[in-house]
């Protein structure tokens, strides 16, 4: 599979001079199966260029995997333009709600006042389904979610294709539930989607100085994201979710605290950047920056 990512920061979008290098765009990620199909990692304000990229090459079976239904993961959906299309069938995939369907959920938004186009107006054929944790085929890979900690029904995705695999927790905070320094694995939320993935997109919003006045909040403190890993045994650890009042500088400096956390794994993480992109295929795990 290959994988780019077109969006990387949290909580809101990011753009000016001071993220230049690691992106504004909310939440995005591109994941290309070698069967042809492309799933999408939620719709966060980095799915506008990459439905401009996918309309001029050409649409394949598309599958947009939701993490949940907060703004930042949802806000580009109105502006893919495949959606647009009347000859394409899209299926979207998102956390199950015992409350209401998940595309009344997602009409919420796509709606007036909040969208000038009703869910129900979009030209594209949709397919909606709640997300599973049982293993479901998409193509060459597989595909399955789990549920994770954060406000709201929250779940992170783990896709495998040819022995190799993908985990994708972008919000989350493991540290609500059982120590994560004395707790079996079992039992800390996200650790079977995680578990021995051979790259892991993860939550790092919170340097650790930060989290003691955002408890609560869904998000990461980085020193629980470094254990986190750990102790799931990832392979690749790629910092994702971005703080929006951090800089290009501020990432980076998080990014030497993380190396300090686990100094025997530091040439294993790195910072999501926008045009990220990472292979995963015969030849094994490439990483490259954006």
């Amino acid at each position: 599979m290959e994988v780019r990512v077109w969006g990387c920061r949290g909580s809101v979008a990011a753009p000016g001079p001071e993220t230049v290098k690691y992106g504004g765009n909310t939440s995005c990620v591109e994941v290309r199966l070698s069967s042809g199909q492309v799933l999408v990692l939620d719709a966060g304000t980095g799915m506008r260029p990459l439905g401009v990229e996918m309309t001029a090459n050409g649409c394949p079976e598309i599958h947009i995997l939701l993490s949940h239904l907060h703004l930042d993961h949802l806000q580009g959906l109105g502006f893919f333009q495949p959606l647009f299309d009347p000859n394409l069938e899209i299926h979207i995939w998102g956390p199950p709600s015992p409350v209401q369907p998940l595309s009344e959920r997602i009409a919420m938004y796509l709606s007036p006042p909040l969208f000038p186009v009703h869910l129900d107006d979009v030209p594209a054929h949709l397919t909606f389904h709640d997300a599973t944790e049982d293993v479901v085929a998409i193509g060459s890979a597989t595909m399955r979610s789990g549920k994770v900690l954060h406000q709201g029904p929250t779940v992170g995705y783990r896709i495998e294709e040819h022995g190799l695999s993908l985990a994708y927790v972008p919000d989350h905070e493991p540290s609500l539930g059982p120590s994560l320094a004395t707790s079996e694995p079992e039992w800390i939320s996200g650790y079977d989607i995680a578990r021995g993935a051979d790259v892991l997109l993860h939550d790092a919003q919170y340097r650790d100085h930060e989290y003691s006045a955002h408890v609560g909040w869904g998000h990461s403190a980085l020193a629980d994201t470094v254990q986190f890993a750990n102790k799931a045994g990832v392979q690749n650890l790629v910092l994702f979710h971005h703080d929006p009042y951090h800089t290009d500088d501020e990432l980076e400096t998080l990014l030497t605290e993380a190396r300090e956390i686990w100094p025997w794994a530091e040439d294993q993480i790195c910072l999501a950047s926008e045009g990220m992109t990472i292979a995963l295929d015969g030849e094994g795990v490439r990483l490259a920056p954006g």
